[in-house]
């Protein structure tokens, strides 16, 4: 198995190597090998902060890409990073229009600080649309609007605010400790103690349990990087184990694994079946490599840049540098699980997608 994601992580490697966009820096990547760059530009912004981030992931070279500075020219002077060509009409997450924008924003901001740490982590991040959030009353009149009726989404919310904090913590810019406390307050007045999942419908409605799981998955991380203690994360356990070991999303897929992941390392709860599962998904996910050296997203229908529901689209069954990166991530953990130490894999600092709390000891 081990000779099985060597052979993997090669092939994977050269794909990156082909998603290289002409005329461009060293390390700005096409997203996918369809991806038309004269027509959908602003897309090598994702092709490229996901193509960095899977190849730090797997150990590649990234020091070497100049790519720093070619990130930051999409950066307003607030700290937001934008998509070149998305327009208030073409955007959608919630009827609020300027919910959509946060929710886009917080989400391109993460993944793209993301992959400047990875390539300079000394590079001090301009924060400042976090600032608001540190006042109380704002931060809690923000919690007071999420919609738990759709905790995929706002686990992607909360997670890249929660980050934010850290991150501003982490470097020193401001004093987060108040505003992290009521951001675990929030969580833990409404977290369903029959699953330790947030989202309403868990009980009566699979989708709905799916999604909570989805969601709750990303605002686990906040626990996971601060040493609190997650109560009820032997429920989590019981809900993803119920889940067949098969491909279903590459979202999907790389939430379970993380979610079982890091409850193997925290608590002491059916770890041999856990073991079990993570070897089958392994397998299932090697299997699932595309014959050009990445990864799709599932197989039928159309793909979207979240978000952009009237720009970019392709084909789904194609490999993609968002796809790849987070079946890689799912493959990474699940390694780093069962052959500890075997190989260097590097994950991100950063919660959100790709972080993986470090090993005491």
């Amino acid at each position: 198995m081990l000779d099985r994601i060597e052979a993997a992580r090669v092939r994977t490697l050269r794909w990156l190597d082909g998603m290289q966009a002409c005329g461009q820096p060293a390390g700005v990547m096409r997203i996918s090998a369809v991806h038309d760059v004269a027509r959908w530009p602003g897309m090598l912004l994702p092709g490229t902060y996901n193509g960095v981030m899977c190849r730090h992931l797997l150990d590649d070279d990234v020091a070497s890409f100049g790519v720093v500075d070619w990130l930051l020219r999409h950066r307003r002077p607030d700290g937001i990073f934008r998509i070149p060509g998305m327009t208030d009409a073409a955007v959608f997450k919630k009827p609020d229009r300027l919910e959509t924008w946060r929710y886009i924003d917080f989400h391109l901001t993460n993944y793209s600080l993301g992959a400047i740490e990875a390539l300079d982590p000394a590079c001090v991040p301009e924060l400042g649309f976090v600032r608001p959030f540190l006042e109380p009353l704002t931060l809690k009149a923000w919690l007071a609007e999420r919609d738990l009726r759709d905790p995929w989404q706002e686990g992607n919310n909360i997670v890249n605010l929660g980050g934010f904090f850290l991150l501003l913590r982490r470097f020193g810019l401001a004093d987060v400790d108040a505003a992290l406390g009521i951001l675990f307050d929030w969580h833990d007045r409404l977290q369903e103690p029959a699953t330790g999942f947030w989202g309403v419908g868990q009980s009566s409605d699979a989708i709905a349990a799916l999604h909570a799981m989805a969601g709750s998955m990303h605002n686990f991380h906040l626990w996971y990087a601060t040493g609190r203690r997650l109560a009820y994360q032997d429920k989590a356990v019981d809900y993803a184990l119920t889940r067949p070991p098969i491909v279903h999303s590459a979202c999907i897929d790389v939430d379970l694994v993380d979610l079982l992941v890091h409850a193997f390392e925290i608590i002491d709860h059916r770890r041999a079946e856990i073991l079990a599962w993570l070897r089958a998904m392994l397998g299932a996910l090697l299997d699932f490599q595309g014959e050009d050296g990445g990864f799709a997203d599932v197989l039928e229908g159309v793909r979207t840049q979240d978000g952009w529901v009237r720009g970019y689209q392709e084909p789904q069954g194609l490999s993609n540098t968002f796809s790849t990166w987070f079946r890689w991530i799912a493959i990474a953990m699940i390694a780093d699980t069962l052959w500890p130490g075997w190989r260097r894999w590097n994950f991100r600092r950063m919660v959100g997608i790709g972080y993986r709390k470090e090993r005491v000891g």
